[in-house]
């Protein structure tokens, strides 16, 4: 028989109860993308945040303290999970695995979570207003950090001398579209329930392959087999 201290009770409680509340906001933040993006900031409740997630409305305020509040932690989660991939690129990397993994990430990302991204981008076409503290002084360190690694590629011979700015800003428009303009690409396909994973592996390889062909990096396939 295992018998089982109180220190290690108590922390496997803690951990019961981190997972408990791991997953009800999970269950909050993807019922409140939803409303958000149907009804706008200002047309969206707690009330009606509280009745999609199934959870009581004490719930959404112990997590978080008001629906700006919950907004912000939406937005945030966006920007956090696009830029994760790339906070620890440095210029010892390959670039093709790189640029490879980050494009498959986003689209991925367009595919998983659409909702998501298009209240970011809904946010950012209305001003931006609830993303001006996030996009400060830090976040500009940021983006200036992964550009840096890709003229210290550039540098090293590894890919063409394109601008790294705007191979950003190009990659995140191209893997952003299938989530912010979801209608317009099933509509041109004539795919009524949207796209299947394996057309969204089609167009993870056909970014993969022209930007990585665009910057001068030779590889090979750069697939779902890497």
């Amino acid at each position: 028989m295992v018998v089982v201290s109180g220190d290690e009770q108590l922390e496997q409680k803690k951990y019961k109860r981190g997972l408990i509340r791991q997953e009800n906001e999970r269950i909050i933040l993807t019922a409140a993308a939803e409303e958000f993006v149907l009804n706008g900031f200002r047309g969206t409740s707690m009330n009606a945040i509280s009745e999609r997630s199934g959870l009581p409305k004490a719930n959404l305020h112990y997590y978080f303290s008001s629906k700006l509040g919950l907004y912000g932690a939406v937005l945030r989660e966006v920007l956090e999970l696009w830029d994760a991939t790339f906070n620890e690129l440095t210029a010892d990397d390959d670039p093709a695995q790189s640029l490879s993994r980050y494009v498959r990430g986003k689209v991925m990302f367009s595919r998983d979570n659409p909702l998501a991204s298009r209240l970011f981008a809904i946010e950012l076409i209305s001003g931006g207003e609830h993303l001006s503290e996030y996009f400060g002084e830090d976040y500009r360190l940021w983006f200036a950090g992964r550009a840096q690694v890709f003229k210290a590629w550039i540098d090293a011979g590894k890919m063409d001398a394109v601008d790294p700015n705007h191979l950003i800003f190009m990659i995140w428009a191209s893997t952003q579209h299938y989530a912010d303009f979801s209608s317009q690409v099933t509509h041109a396909l004539g795919v009524e329930n949207g796209l299947d994973d394996e057309e969204f592996e089609r167009a993870a390889d056909t970014l993969c392959h022209i930007i990585l062909k665009g910057c001068g990096i030779s590889s090979g396939v750069i697939g779902q087999s890497e």
